[in-house]
Protein backbone atom coordinates (compact mmCIF):
# COMPACT_ATOMS: atom_id res chain seq x y z
CA UNK A 1 0.00 0.00 0.00
CA UNK A 2 1.51 3.52 -1.31
CA UNK A 3 1.59 6.07 1.72
CA UNK A 4 0.86 9.64 1.51
CA UNK A 5 0.47 11.32 4.54
CA UNK A 6 -0.94 15.08 4.96
CA UNK A 7 -1.94 17.04 7.74
CA UNK A 8 -4.54 19.73 7.49
CA UNK A 9 -1.57 22.40 7.02
CA UNK A 10 -0.37 22.41 3.56
CA UNK A 11 -0.89 24.34 0.15
CA UNK A 12 -4.14 25.49 -0.69
CA UNK A 13 -5.71 24.49 -3.67
CA UNK A 14 -8.97 24.60 -5.16
CA UNK A 15 -11.85 22.04 -6.73
CA UNK A 16 -10.75 23.40 -10.33
CA UNK A 17 -7.01 21.69 -9.84
CA UNK A 18 -8.13 18.33 -9.05
CA UNK A 19 -8.98 17.06 -12.09
CA UNK A 20 -12.99 17.67 -11.69
CA UNK A 21 -14.78 17.88 -15.32
CA UNK A 22 -16.08 21.22 -15.47
CA UNK A 23 -19.96 20.37 -15.21
CA UNK A 24 -19.21 18.42 -12.41
CA UNK A 25 -17.52 21.82 -11.29
CA UNK A 26 -20.51 23.76 -11.94
CA UNK A 27 -22.49 21.73 -10.28
CA UNK A 28 -20.33 21.95 -7.38
CA UNK A 29 -19.89 25.56 -6.48
CA UNK A 30 -23.91 25.73 -7.59
CA UNK A 31 -24.42 23.75 -4.15
CA UNK A 32 -22.27 25.99 -2.66
CA UNK A 33 -19.06 23.56 -2.24
CA UNK A 34 -15.92 26.69 -2.62
CA UNK A 35 -12.56 25.00 -1.59
CA UNK A 36 -11.74 21.05 -0.62
CA UNK A 37 -11.32 19.64 2.97
CA UNK A 38 -7.59 18.10 3.52
CA UNK A 39 -8.93 14.49 2.78
CA UNK A 40 -10.38 15.98 -0.53
CA UNK A 41 -7.75 17.13 -2.45
CA UNK A 42 -6.00 14.69 -1.49
CA UNK A 43 -8.32 11.62 -2.53
CA UNK A 44 -10.19 13.10 -5.26
CA UNK A 45 -7.08 12.93 -7.75
CA UNK A 46 -6.31 9.66 -7.04
CA UNK A 47 -9.79 8.19 -7.49
CA UNK A 48 -10.09 9.90 -10.74
CA UNK A 49 -7.73 8.41 -12.14
CA UNK A 50 -9.88 5.19 -11.28
CA UNK A 51 -6.74 4.24 -8.43
CA UNK A 52 -8.08 1.84 -5.36
CA UNK A 53 -7.56 4.21 -2.42
CA UNK A 54 -8.00 4.05 2.00
CA UNK A 55 -8.38 6.98 3.52
CA UNK A 56 -7.64 7.76 7.28
CA UNK A 57 -9.67 10.51 8.56
CA UNK A 58 -11.81 11.43 11.51
CA UNK A 59 -15.54 12.30 10.98
CA UNK A 60 -16.49 15.52 10.03
CA UNK A 61 -13.69 15.83 7.32
CA UNK A 62 -15.66 16.06 4.28
CA UNK A 63 -15.23 12.46 2.95
CA UNK A 64 -18.90 12.11 1.59
CA UNK A 65 -17.81 14.44 -1.13
CA UNK A 66 -14.47 12.58 -1.53
CA UNK A 67 -15.68 9.69 -2.82
CA UNK A 68 -18.71 11.19 -4.78
CA UNK A 69 -17.12 13.24 -6.93
CA UNK A 70 -14.91 10.61 -8.06
CA UNK A 71 -17.64 8.10 -8.08
CA UNK A 72 -20.42 10.52 -9.82
CA UNK A 73 -18.20 11.13 -12.30
CA UNK A 74 -16.77 8.15 -13.83
CA UNK A 75 -20.79 6.80 -13.77
CA UNK A 76 -21.36 9.86 -15.63
CA UNK A 77 -18.75 9.75 -18.35
CA UNK A 78 -18.61 5.51 -18.21
CA UNK A 79 -21.87 3.95 -17.00
CA UNK A 80 -21.89 1.13 -14.77
CA UNK A 81 -22.94 1.34 -11.00
CA UNK A 82 -21.69 2.71 -7.22
CA UNK A 83 -22.36 0.97 -4.32
CA UNK A 84 -21.29 2.99 -0.68
CA UNK A 85 -21.35 0.86 2.28
CA UNK A 86 -22.40 2.08 5.60
CA UNK A 87 -22.99 1.39 9.56
CA UNK A 88 -25.78 3.36 10.42
CA UNK A 89 -29.44 3.79 9.01
CA UNK A 90 -28.85 7.39 10.03
CA UNK A 91 -25.21 7.70 8.42
CA UNK A 92 -26.36 6.14 4.98
CA UNK A 93 -29.47 8.76 4.64
CA UNK A 94 -27.31 11.95 4.80
CA UNK A 95 -25.07 9.94 2.56
CA UNK A 96 -27.49 9.44 -0.05
CA UNK A 97 -28.38 13.18 0.68
CA UNK A 98 -25.41 14.72 0.04
CA UNK A 99 -25.39 12.39 -3.05
CA UNK A 100 -28.52 13.42 -4.29
CA UNK A 101 -27.38 17.80 -4.65
CA UNK A 102 -25.02 16.52 -7.24
CA UNK A 103 -26.03 13.51 -9.35
CA UNK A 104 -29.20 15.10 -9.95
CA UNK A 105 -27.87 17.76 -12.25
CA UNK A 106 -26.53 14.47 -14.06
CA UNK A 107 -29.90 12.94 -14.33
CA UNK A 108 -28.25 10.13 -11.95
CA UNK A 109 -30.85 8.60 -10.09
CA UNK A 110 -29.89 7.27 -6.15
CA UNK A 111 -31.77 4.70 -3.78
CA UNK A 112 -30.77 3.87 -0.50
CA UNK A 113 -31.35 0.18 1.18
CA UNK A 114 -31.76 0.32 4.65
CA UNK A 115 -33.37 -2.16 7.61
CA UNK A 116 -36.28 -0.58 9.29
CA UNK A 117 -37.83 0.65 6.25
CA UNK A 118 -40.34 -0.50 3.47
CA UNK A 119 -38.61 -3.92 1.37
CA UNK A 120 -41.06 -3.69 -1.39
CA UNK A 121 -40.52 0.10 -1.42
CA UNK A 122 -37.07 -1.03 -2.08
CA UNK A 123 -37.45 -3.63 -4.39
CA UNK A 124 -39.70 -0.81 -6.84
CA UNK A 125 -36.26 1.08 -6.78
CA UNK A 126 -34.04 -1.39 -7.57
CA UNK A 127 -36.29 -2.24 -10.83
CA UNK A 128 -35.69 1.44 -12.07
CA UNK A 129 -31.81 0.47 -12.14
CA UNK A 130 -30.39 3.47 -9.65
CA UNK A 131 -26.87 4.78 -10.85
CA UNK A 132 -25.55 4.64 -6.96
CA UNK A 133 -27.15 2.65 -4.20
CA UNK A 134 -26.37 3.33 -0.75
CA UNK A 135 -26.78 0.21 1.70
CA UNK A 136 -26.15 -1.27 5.34
CA UNK A 137 -24.52 -4.41 5.08
CA UNK A 138 -27.55 -6.04 6.96
CA UNK A 139 -30.19 -4.95 4.37
CA UNK A 140 -27.98 -5.71 1.37
CA UNK A 141 -27.09 -9.24 2.11
CA UNK A 142 -31.33 -9.70 2.19
CA UNK A 143 -31.82 -8.49 -0.99
CA UNK A 144 -28.91 -10.65 -2.08
CA UNK A 145 -30.54 -13.58 -0.53
CA UNK A 146 -33.85 -13.07 -2.35
CA UNK A 147 -32.52 -12.07 -5.31
CA UNK A 148 -33.61 -8.84 -5.90
CA UNK A 149 -30.63 -6.75 -6.00
CA UNK A 150 -27.83 -8.05 -8.43
CA UNK A 151 -24.36 -6.32 -7.43
CA UNK A 152 -23.05 -7.45 -10.97
CA UNK A 153 -23.27 -3.51 -12.68
CA UNK A 154 -20.88 -2.25 -9.83
CA UNK A 155 -17.81 -0.45 -10.98
CA UNK A 156 -17.33 1.36 -7.75
CA UNK A 157 -17.59 0.02 -4.24
CA UNK A 158 -17.29 2.50 -1.27
CA UNK A 159 -17.20 1.21 1.66
CA UNK A 160 -17.31 4.46 4.61
CA UNK A 161 -16.54 4.16 8.13
CA UNK A 162 -14.73 0.62 7.71
CA UNK A 163 -13.82 0.31 11.46
CA UNK A 164 -17.15 0.75 12.61
CA UNK A 165 -18.65 -1.36 10.80
CA UNK A 166 -16.09 -4.21 12.15
CA UNK A 167 -16.88 -3.10 15.03
CA UNK A 168 -20.93 -3.43 14.95
CA UNK A 169 -19.60 -7.01 13.86
CA UNK A 170 -20.51 -6.67 10.13
CA UNK A 171 -16.80 -8.03 8.92
CA UNK A 172 -18.58 -11.70 7.11
CA UNK A 173 -21.43 -9.33 5.77
CA UNK A 174 -18.92 -7.15 4.23
CA UNK A 175 -16.84 -9.77 3.11
CA UNK A 176 -19.78 -11.27 1.28
CA UNK A 177 -20.45 -8.45 -0.40
CA UNK A 178 -16.90 -7.82 -1.61
CA UNK A 179 -17.10 -11.26 -3.15
CA UNK A 180 -20.66 -10.71 -5.19
CA UNK A 181 -19.02 -7.58 -7.05
CA UNK A 182 -17.29 -7.77 -9.86
CA UNK A 183 -13.92 -8.44 -9.86
CA UNK A 184 -13.11 -5.54 -12.51
CA UNK A 185 -14.17 -2.26 -10.19
CA UNK A 186 -13.00 0.78 -8.21
CA UNK A 187 -12.69 0.56 -4.23
CA UNK A 188 -12.82 3.37 -1.80
CA UNK A 189 -12.50 2.50 1.92
CA UNK A 190 -12.54 5.35 4.54
CA UNK A 191 -11.87 4.92 8.08
CA UNK A 192 -10.95 6.78 11.32
CA UNK A 193 -8.44 4.20 12.56
CA UNK A 194 -6.53 1.17 10.68
CA UNK A 195 -6.85 -1.76 13.22
CA UNK A 196 -5.18 -4.87 11.54
CA UNK A 197 -8.77 -6.31 10.27
CA UNK A 198 -9.21 -3.78 7.91
CA UNK A 199 -5.77 -3.51 6.92
CA UNK A 200 -6.14 -7.53 5.98
CA UNK A 201 -9.48 -6.93 4.41
CA UNK A 202 -7.64 -3.86 2.12
CA UNK A 203 -5.16 -6.28 1.32
CA UNK A 204 -7.63 -8.94 -0.05
CA UNK A 205 -9.88 -7.51 -1.96
CA UNK A 206 -8.40 -3.55 -3.12
CA UNK A 207 -5.32 -3.16 -5.80
CA UNK A 208 -2.21 -2.02 -4.73
CA UNK A 209 -4.67 1.14 -2.96
CA UNK A 210 -3.16 4.69 -2.41
CA UNK A 211 -3.03 5.60 1.43
CA UNK A 212 -4.22 9.05 2.12
CA UNK A 213 -3.62 9.69 6.04
CA UNK A 214 -4.74 13.09 6.72
CA UNK A 215 -4.57 12.24 10.55
CA UNK A 216 -2.50 9.51 11.96
CA UNK A 217 -4.69 6.96 13.07
CA UNK A 218 -6.45 7.67 16.72
CA UNK A 219 -5.72 10.77 16.12
CA UNK A 220 -8.49 13.70 17.96
CA UNK A 221 -9.26 17.14 16.57
CA UNK A 222 -6.97 19.98 17.58
CA UNK A 223 -9.92 21.99 17.41
CA UNK A 224 -11.81 19.85 20.57
CA UNK A 225 -10.78 21.41 23.73
CA UNK A 226 -11.02 17.85 25.68
CA UNK A 227 -11.58 18.04 29.54
CA UNK A 228 -12.67 15.54 31.90
CA UNK A 229 -14.10 15.45 35.68
CA UNK A 230 -14.06 12.36 38.00
CA UNK A 231 -17.74 12.53 39.21
CA UNK A 232 -19.33 9.61 41.58
CA UNK A 233 -22.12 7.87 39.53
CA UNK A 234 -24.83 9.18 41.73
CA UNK A 235 -24.39 12.58 40.65
CA UNK A 236 -23.85 12.82 36.64
CA UNK A 237 -27.15 14.05 35.96
CA UNK A 238 -26.51 16.86 38.31
CA UNK A 239 -23.25 17.52 36.78
CA UNK A 240 -24.74 16.97 33.13
CA UNK A 241 -27.12 19.61 34.56
CA UNK A 242 -24.80 21.91 35.43
CA UNK A 243 -23.04 21.99 32.10
CA UNK A 244 -25.87 22.52 29.66
CA UNK A 245 -26.73 25.75 31.91
CA UNK A 246 -23.25 26.81 30.75
CA UNK A 247 -23.36 26.36 27.78
CA UNK A 248 -25.63 28.31 25.38
CA UNK A 249 -25.11 25.78 22.36
CA UNK A 250 -26.13 22.64 20.70
CA UNK A 251 -25.12 19.47 23.32
CA UNK A 252 -24.74 16.14 22.09
CA UNK A 253 -24.42 13.84 24.88
CA UNK A 254 -23.43 9.97 24.86
CA UNK A 255 -24.69 7.30 26.99
CA UNK A 256 -23.41 3.47 26.82
CA UNK A 257 -26.75 2.23 26.86
CA UNK A 258 -29.88 2.77 25.08
CA UNK A 259 -31.71 2.70 28.37
CA UNK A 260 -29.36 5.07 30.10
CA UNK A 261 -29.71 7.26 27.25
CA UNK A 262 -33.83 6.88 27.83
CA UNK A 263 -33.09 7.91 31.34
CA UNK A 264 -31.41 10.84 30.66
CA UNK A 265 -33.42 12.00 28.01
CA UNK A 266 -36.54 11.92 30.61
CA UNK A 267 -34.80 13.42 33.27
CA UNK A 268 -33.84 16.44 30.91
CA UNK A 269 -37.17 16.76 29.62
CA UNK A 270 -38.62 17.46 33.38
CA UNK A 271 -36.04 20.24 33.69
CA UNK A 272 -37.86 21.30 30.22
CA UNK A 273 -34.93 21.18 28.54
CA UNK A 274 -35.38 20.43 24.31
CA UNK A 275 -33.66 17.07 24.41
CA UNK A 276 -34.65 13.92 22.37
CA UNK A 277 -32.77 10.50 22.37
CA UNK A 278 -31.15 8.38 19.25
CA UNK A 279 -30.83 4.48 19.92
CA UNK A 280 -31.66 1.28 18.42
CA UNK A 281 -35.12 0.94 20.46
CA UNK A 282 -36.65 4.29 18.22
CA UNK A 283 -38.10 3.44 15.01
CA UNK A 284 -36.70 4.65 11.74
CA UNK A 285 -39.23 7.52 11.76
CA UNK A 286 -38.15 8.59 15.63
CA UNK A 287 -34.61 8.32 14.87
CA UNK A 288 -35.11 10.45 11.54
CA UNK A 289 -37.15 12.99 13.37
CA UNK A 290 -34.74 13.18 16.40
CA UNK A 291 -31.93 14.08 14.24
CA UNK A 292 -33.42 16.69 12.09
CA UNK A 293 -35.07 18.25 14.77
CA UNK A 294 -31.29 18.47 16.14
CA UNK A 295 -30.36 19.72 12.86
CA UNK A 296 -33.01 22.69 12.64
CA UNK A 297 -32.59 23.92 16.33
CA UNK A 298 -35.97 22.22 17.60
CA UNK A 299 -34.05 19.91 20.33
CA UNK A 300 -30.75 21.72 21.70
CA UNK A 301 -29.57 18.26 23.22
CA UNK A 302 -29.23 15.23 21.67
CA UNK A 303 -28.44 11.76 23.68
CA UNK A 304 -27.21 9.40 21.66
CA UNK A 305 -25.52 5.86 22.16
CA UNK A 306 -22.25 4.91 20.02
CA UNK A 307 -24.50 2.98 17.15
CA UNK A 308 -27.04 5.47 16.60
CA UNK A 309 -24.45 8.46 16.56
CA UNK A 310 -22.36 7.24 13.68
CA UNK A 311 -25.28 9.07 11.72
CA UNK A 312 -24.50 12.05 13.45
CA UNK A 313 -23.46 14.23 10.57
CA UNK A 314 -23.90 17.80 12.08
CA UNK A 315 -22.04 20.95 11.79
CA UNK A 316 -22.25 23.05 14.17
CA UNK A 317 -22.09 21.54 17.80
CA UNK A 318 -20.76 23.20 20.62
CA UNK A 319 -20.35 20.42 22.70
CA UNK A 320 -19.75 16.36 23.50
CA UNK A 321 -20.39 15.12 26.75
CA UNK A 322 -19.60 11.52 27.58
CA UNK A 323 -21.76 10.81 29.93
CA UNK A 324 -20.22 7.23 30.17
CA UNK A 325 -16.77 6.67 28.79
CA UNK A 326 -17.02 4.47 25.87
CA UNK A 327 -16.16 0.64 26.11
CA UNK A 328 -13.29 1.08 23.64
CA UNK A 329 -10.92 3.74 23.52
CA UNK A 330 -11.49 4.16 19.94
CA UNK A 331 -15.03 5.14 20.17
CA UNK A 332 -13.56 8.32 21.91
CA UNK A 333 -12.36 9.64 19.02
CA UNK A 334 -15.20 8.89 16.99
CA UNK A 335 -17.55 10.72 19.64
CA UNK A 336 -15.47 14.22 19.65
CA UNK A 337 -15.47 13.91 16.29
CA UNK A 338 -18.65 15.59 15.85
CA UNK A 339 -17.88 18.67 17.18
CA UNK A 340 -14.99 21.10 16.08
CA UNK A 341 -15.82 20.61 12.61
CA UNK A 342 -15.24 22.22 9.23
CA UNK A 343 -12.88 24.23 10.73
CA UNK A 344 -14.39 25.76 13.97
CA UNK A 345 -13.97 25.55 17.49
CA UNK A 346 -15.40 22.72 19.88
CA UNK A 347 -15.43 21.01 23.23
CA UNK A 348 -15.97 17.32 24.64
CA UNK A 349 -16.05 16.91 28.32
CA UNK A 350 -15.92 13.33 29.85
CA UNK A 351 -17.15 11.92 33.05
CA UNK A 352 -14.94 9.43 34.50
CA UNK A 353 -16.44 7.34 37.27
CA UNK A 354 -13.45 6.97 40.35
CA UNK A 355 -12.64 3.38 39.46
CA UNK A 356 -12.40 4.27 35.65
CA UNK A 357 -8.51 5.11 35.61
CA UNK A 358 -7.86 2.15 33.04
CA UNK A 359 -10.60 3.21 30.86
CA UNK A 360 -8.76 7.08 31.25
CA UNK A 361 -5.46 5.87 30.20
CA UNK A 362 -7.00 3.99 27.51
CA UNK A 363 -8.14 7.14 26.36
CA UNK A 364 -5.28 9.08 26.29
CA UNK A 365 -2.44 6.67 25.32
CA UNK A 366 -4.55 6.63 22.01
CA UNK A 367 -4.61 10.47 21.68
CA UNK A 368 -1.23 10.70 23.12
CA UNK A 369 -2.37 13.77 25.02
CA UNK A 370 -4.19 14.37 28.73
CA UNK A 371 -7.33 15.44 29.08
CA UNK A 372 -7.51 18.76 30.83
CA UNK A 373 -8.65 17.89 34.50
CA UNK A 374 -11.91 19.88 35.89
CA UNK A 375 -13.06 20.84 39.33
CA UNK A 376 -16.28 18.88 40.19
CA UNK A 377 -18.44 22.08 40.64
CA UNK A 378 -20.73 20.80 44.06
CA UNK A 379 -19.71 18.81 46.66
CA UNK A 380 -20.08 14.94 45.87
CA UNK A 381 -22.90 13.01 47.52
CA UNK A 382 -20.17 10.12 47.74
CA UNK A 383 -17.00 10.79 48.11
CA UNK A 384 -14.56 9.77 45.29
CA UNK A 385 -11.62 9.22 47.32
CA UNK A 386 -11.12 5.80 49.51
CA UNK A 387 -11.42 6.27 53.06
CA UNK A 388 -8.30 7.84 55.08
CA UNK A 389 -6.92 9.85 52.13
CA UNK A 390 -6.88 13.40 52.18
CA UNK A 391 -5.32 14.65 48.83
CA UNK A 392 -7.88 16.35 47.25
CA UNK A 393 -5.99 16.41 43.85
CA UNK A 394 -7.13 13.30 42.02
CA UNK A 395 -8.06 11.67 38.89
CA UNK A 396 -9.90 8.26 38.81
CA UNK A 397 -8.11 5.26 40.35
CA UNK A 398 -7.46 2.27 38.62
CA UNK A 399 -8.66 0.33 41.80
CA UNK A 400 -12.08 -0.30 42.70
CA UNK A 401 -14.67 2.49 43.67
CA UNK A 402 -14.71 3.81 47.26
CA UNK A 403 -17.19 1.48 48.56
CA UNK A 404 -19.66 2.07 51.74
CA UNK A 405 -16.69 2.64 54.00
CA UNK A 406 -16.16 5.91 52.25
CA UNK A 407 -16.40 9.79 53.84
CA UNK A 408 -19.67 11.40 52.24
CA UNK A 409 -19.16 15.36 51.18
CA UNK A 410 -15.33 14.84 51.57
CA UNK A 411 -13.26 17.65 49.42
CA UNK A 412 -14.11 17.90 45.36
CA UNK A 413 -11.32 17.45 43.53
CA UNK A 414 -8.70 19.87 42.00
CA UNK A 415 -8.46 20.52 38.81
CA UNK A 416 -4.63 19.38 38.41
CA UNK A 417 -3.33 15.99 39.53
CA UNK A 418 -0.47 15.01 41.16
CA UNK A 419 2.22 14.27 38.91
CA UNK A 420 3.68 10.29 38.43
CA UNK A 421 6.24 8.82 37.36
CA UNK A 422 6.49 7.72 33.69
CA UNK A 423 5.16 3.90 33.09
CA UNK A 424 7.66 0.69 31.87
CA UNK A 425 7.77 2.61 28.47
CA UNK A 426 6.48 -0.31 26.84
CA UNK A 427 3.48 1.63 25.91
CA UNK A 428 3.71 4.83 23.86
CA UNK A 429 2.21 7.91 24.62
CA UNK A 430 1.74 10.06 28.02
CA UNK A 431 2.83 8.58 30.94
CA UNK A 432 0.29 6.40 33.04
CA UNK A 433 -0.79 8.58 35.92
CA UNK A 434 -1.58 6.51 39.34
CA UNK A 435 -3.83 8.61 41.73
Amino acid sequence: MNNKEQNNEGESVGFDGLGIAPKLLAALQGSGFKNPTPIQAKAIPVCIQGRDMVGIAQTGTGKTMAFSIPMLQRIAREGGQGLVVLPTRELALQVEEELVKIAKRFGLRTSVLIGGASMGRQIEELKRKPHVIVVTPGRLIDHLQRRTASLDGVSVVVLDEADRMFDMGFAPQIRKIMQAVPTERQTMLFSATMPDEIARLAQQYMRDPERIEIAPSGTSSELVEQQLCVVPKPDKLRLLRHFLKEEQGTVLVFSRTKYGAKRITHELCRDNEKAAEIHSNRTLAQRRAALGGFKSGKFRVLVATDIAARGIDVNGISMVINFDLPEQAEDYVHRIGRTGRAERTGKSISFAEPDQGRNVTDIEMLIQKRLTMLDLPFEPSVSILPSGQSNNRRRPSRGRPSGPSARRGSSRPSAGGPSARPSSGRRSGPPRRRV
